[in-house]
This record gives C-alpha cells, sequence and structure tokens, in this order.
C-alpha cells in the first residue's frame, strides 16, 4: 500500500497504515474554524527560485506531511518559482491561518509582487479548495491532485460560489474511501460550467489515488501530462 495515501475512515478519525498512532482527518473543512493562529502548527519550508525572486505559489501537502511532497515543491522553484510548502494537517478547517500563510509567502524576499497559485495534493487539494478557491483578492489560481472531496456536500452551491480559475485533477480508478471520487470531480465540473465559474477538470480514467508520487499507484502517463496541464496553468495564472 502506498505511504502517501489519504488515510481516513468514513469521514472520521482514521490511521496512517505507517504511523504507530491514529492520526485524525477533519470529515467536513468548513466545519471548523480555529481563528487563533496559535492553535495550529505553522510548518512552512520555502524553496526559493535560481533567479532569486519569483511569483509565489504556496503548495499544501497531503496528509503524510511536507517531507512527502518536497520533491515537488523542488521543481516547481527549479522553474523560478518562490514555493512555500506547507503541512496540509495544520491548515484542514483552519481558513484564517492558511490565509495568514499566504501573506506571510507573499512577504518573502524572494516574492515577486501580486497574487499566488495555491496547489496542492489530495488533503491538501481539499484545503485549497475549501478556502483558496474563494479568495480571489490573494489567489490567481488553485491547482488540485486527486482533492479530498468529501466535505462538499452541496456541488451546485460550492461550484457557485467558486471565484478564483480552479485546475483539479482526477483518478478513474480512484475509490480510495471514497474521499476523492472522480465522480464527485466531474459533478463539481457540470455544476461549476452551469454556474458560470470557473472549474474544470482532468480525469485520467485508469488512474488511482496518489498517482503523481512512486509507488504502488503510480501512473507515468497521468503524472507527466497533469504536470505539464499545471505548470501551464500557473505560467498563465502568474504571467510568469
Amino acid at each position: 500500500m502506498s505511504r502517501s495515501r489519504l488515510q481516513h475512515r468514513q469521514g472520521v478519525p482514521g490511521r496512517d497504515r505507517n504511523a504507530s498512532r491514529p492520526t485524525l482527518l477533519a470529515a467536513a473543512f468548513m466545519a471548523v474554524f480555529l481563528v487563533g493562529a496559535g492553535t495550529a502548527a505553522r510548518a512552512q519550508t520555502q524553496y526559493p527560485p535560481p533567479s532569486g525572486k519569483g511569483p509565489v505559489v504556496v503548495m499544501i501537502s497531503g496528509q503524510l506531511g511536507p517531507a512527502h511532497d518536497d520533491i515537488e515543491a523542488r521543481k516547481l522553484a527549479s522553474l523560478g518559482y518562490d514555493v512555500t510548502l506547507l503541512d496540509g494537517n495544520a491548515m484542514q478547517g483552519r481558513g484564517p491561518v492558511l490565509k495568514a500563510a499566504i501573506q506571510q509567502a507573499q512577504s518573502s524576499t524572494h516574492a515577486l509582487p501580486g497574487k499566488v497559485a495555491v496547489v496542492g495534493f489530495s488533503l491538501g487539494g481539499g484545503v485549497a479548495l475549501a478556502f483558496a478557491s474563494h479568495w480571489p483578492d490573494l489567489v490567481a489560481t488553485v491547482v488540485a491532485w486527486y482533492p479530498a472531496t468529501k466535505f462538499i456536500h452541496d456541488v451546485q452551491g460550492f461550484a457557485g460560489g467558486i471565484t478564483v480559475p480552479v485546475l483539479m485533477f482526477a483518478g478513474g480508478r480512484d475509490h480510495y474511501e471514497n474521499c476523492c471520487l472522480a465522480d464527485t470531480a466531474e459533478a463539481l465540473a457540470s455544476a461549476s460550467t452551469a454556474a458560470g465559474t470557473a472549474l474544470e477538470v482532468v480525469t485520467y480514467p485508469d488512474a488511482d489515488h496518489d498517482f503523481m508520487f512512486p509507488g504502488p499507484t503510480f501512473d507515468a502517463k497521468a503524472s507527466s501530462d497533469s504536470w505539464r496541464k499545471a505548470t501551464d496553468r500557473l505560467a498563465q495564472a502568474l504571467n510568469h
């Protein structure tokens, strides 16, 4: 079993298969707002671009934390972005903390002025959808790989409230704990089209959850194609 899968069971606390204790995964990202910044870890790792300054990309990790997604953050930084990698576990349900982290990334000495892009994987993709897709004053675009969408109970209402362009990738065979289903992603895309909001979904029919990373569910074709589409979107949104 891939160690990078999102771990939860029926929307309640689950167990990381590589951990000795249960870890908590919120069933509804929008249900809990811990306004006090001190109540959540603010673990941030910055990856400055080779040129010294670049447009800001805020990346939100999956449940296994930033170390797992380090390789993707480094790849983005090598393309000229000032990348800040956040721990998705510290951001779930904590919109004010995420917003503060984005503003902190914008104030970096390596950051070019302007809006940021927010990128997330699995749990982190769900956090990006829940919050960053509604912050047009801060965010130019959201890119989410197989994001957690189980918290979305009103698909039409959620899609209609999106105010930031979203690019979303889903695996057609992703049935892991029913957290990140392609059917839900495609329903969101249809609802977005009907509402006139900007949410694009790319589904890879043969891909499973966590297809981006080495492991049993790695899909080279889906990984390569989604990376190309994602970097094209970032370049367009951030004028880079």
